[in-house]
C-alpha cells in the first residue's frame, strides 16, 4: 500500500496580517476579520500584476491617459458630417402588431414613417411583452409605462404633422439601469441603490428622447456593472432560460436579453471590459462597443473613468448605426468625447474595406462547432468582397491591466 504524499507547504504570504494592520492605521480604516482575509488574498495576488506592469518598458515620451484620444498622431478623419440614411428596404408585411416584436429598426422605422403602424400600438405591444416575459428572464428593473405612452403619443402627433425626427422616431427602446433618468429610479443593479432616484437625465437618455425614441424600460445589469447578477438574481438568456449559472452574461445583461427576446426595439448598454460584447454574443444579438470617447458618459454610473464606453445592443448592424448616430459626439459635459463625425454609408461596397482579424484567436479554437462558426464569419466577409488581413496583438498578460479597473472602481465607490 502506497504511503500518502506529504502535504505541500502553503506559499508564504508576502503581505502579512501585520502589514495589513499597519495599512489600516495609515488609511484610518478598520476591517473585520472576514474583510482582512479577503484583502490579504487580493493584495497578494495583485503583487504579480504590479510586477508584470513594472517590467514593461514605457518610453519617457509616453504621456499618461489623463485625456486619452485613441487616434495616433497625424491620423486624419472625415471632418464633414454627411446626412444619415438607412439602406433602402422592402416594406415588411404583417398581420398584427405582435408580428413585429423581432423586427429590426429599419423595418420598424419604415412602417412608422409611412404610417403603416403607430408608435402607440408598437409601444403597447412591447410593454405587454415586457410584462409577460420580463419576469421569466429577470431582465426588467423598472417599466417606464407612463413616460413611454406619453412619448409614443407625441411621436405619432409629430409624424402626422410632418415632423419626422429620423429612424428612431417612435421606436421603443430599453436602457441599462445605470443611466440617470429624471424622476425614475436608477438602481445600478445593486441593493443599496435600489430606490435611488436622480433629478436629471443622462446625455444618452436626452439625446434619444430628442431623436423621438420611446423609453419603455430600465433593464437589468450586474450589480455595479459586474457580471449578470443583480439584486433580484441572475438575468436569463432567452435561448436557455433554465440555465441560471451563466445567464445572459454581463454586465449589460438586461439589454442583451430583452433585445434577443423581442421585448424592445433596441437597447443601450455600456462596456468597461466586455460588457457589451459578451452578453451580445451569449444572447445572439448585435452589440457595438464604440471607441472610447465616442459617446458622452454624463449621467452614467462610472466604473472606470479611463475604460467606460457606451453603445447599442440591437437585432441588426444598421440598427446599431442608427442608435450610435443619435447618441455620439460632444455634449460639453464629458471632456473625453471627440468631435469627429459618424458617417454611415450603407451603399459603400465591402470591396473598399480592409478588415483586420486576430488570426491567433481564430486558429486556437478547439471546439469544432465554434471553429466552423468562426470560419463561416470570415468566409462571409470574403465572399462579400472585403479584404481580410490577419493581425496579432503584442504578447503580454492583459490581466495585469485590470489593476486600472480595480483601482478606479474602488475610488468611484469609496
Amino acid at each position: 500500500m502506497a504511503s500518502p504524499s506529504p502535504l505541500t507547504a502553503p506559499t508564504p504570504l508576502r503581505v502579512t496580517k501585520e502589514m495589513l494592520r499597519g495599512a489600516e492605521q495609515l488609511f484610518a480604516i478598520e476591517l473585520t476579520d472576514e474583510q482582512k482575509q479577503m484583502a490579504l488574498q487580493n493584495v497578494n495576488s495583485n503583487l504579480e500584476r504590479y510586477e508584470t506592469l513594472r517590467k514593461i518598458n514605457v518610453p519617457l515620451d509616453t504621456e499618461p491617459a489623463t485625456r486619452f484620444h485613441p487616434a495616433l498622431p497625424g491620423k486624419r478623419f472625415n471632418v464633414k458630417a454627411v446626412t444619415f440614411k438607412l439602406a433602402k428596404i422592402e416594406t415588411l408585411n404583417f398581420n398584427s402588431v405582435e408580428d413585429l416584436a423581432f423586427a429590426n429598426v429599419p423595418q420598424l422605422a419604415d412602417l412608422i414613417r409611412n404610417r403603416k403602424i403607430y408608435s402607440i400600438d408598437l409601444t403597447k405591444m412591447y410593454l405587454a411583452r415586457l410584462k409577460r416575459y420580463g419576469p421569466k428572464l429577470n431582465c426588467t428593473v423598472t417599466l417606464t409605462e407612463e413616460l413611454a405612452l406619453a412619448q409614443a403619443a407625441e411621436a405619432d402627433r409629430e409624424i402626422k404633422q410632418g415632423k419626422y425626427r429620423g429612424p428612431l422616431h417612435g421606436i421603443p427602446w430599453g436602457a441599462k439601469d445605470l443611466f440617470a433618468t429624471k424622476s425614475i429610479r436608477t438602481t445600478w443593479g445593486a441593493e443599496p441603490y435600489r430606490d435611488q432616484v436622480l433629478d436629471y437625465d443622462a446625455t444618452v437618455i436626452s439625446r434619444l428622447q430628442n431623436a423621438g425614441a420611446v423609453l419603455v424600460a430600465k433593464l437589468s445589469m450586474g450589480a455595479l456593472a459586474q457580471g449578470g447578477r443583480w439584486f433580484r438574481g441572475m438575468t436569463r438568456n432567452p435561448w436557455q432560460v433554465e440555465e441560471e449559472r451563466t445567464g445572459s452574461s454581463g454586465s449589460s445583461a438586461g439589454p442583451a436579453s430583452a433585445t434577443a427576446a423581442g421585448l424592445v426595439g433596441f437597447s443601450i448598454g455600456t462596456e468597461t471590459l466586455g460588457s457589451i460584447v459578451s452578453p451580445s454574443s451569449r444572447c445572439g444579438v448585435v452589440g457595438l462597443r464604440p471607441t472610447y470617447g465616442r459617446v458622452s458618459r454624463f449621467g452614467a454610473m462610472g466604473l472606470s473613468w479611463t475604460m467606460d464606453k457606451i453603445g447599442p445592443i440591437c437585432r441588426g448592424v444598421e440598427d446599431c448605426a442608427a442608435a450610435l448616430h443619435a447618441t455620439y459626439g460632444p455634449d460639453g459635459k464629458d471632456l473625453t468625447v471627440g468631435d469627429v463625425p459618424f458617417n454611415w454609408s450603407p451603399e459603400t461596397p465591402l470591396s473598399r474595406m480592409r478588415i483586420g482579424y486576430l488570426k491567433g484567436e481564430f486558429d486556437q479554437q478547439q471546439d469544432a462547432e465554434r471553429k466552423a462558426i468562426y470560419q463561416a464569419a470570415l468566409d462571409a466577409l470574403r465572399n462579400a468582397g472585403a479584404k481580410l488581413e490577419p493581425i496579432e496583438l503584442p504578447t503580454f498578460s492583459t490581466a495585469a491591466l485590470r489593476i486600472i479597473l480595480v483601482a478606479e472602481a474602488a475610488a468611484a465607490f469609496d
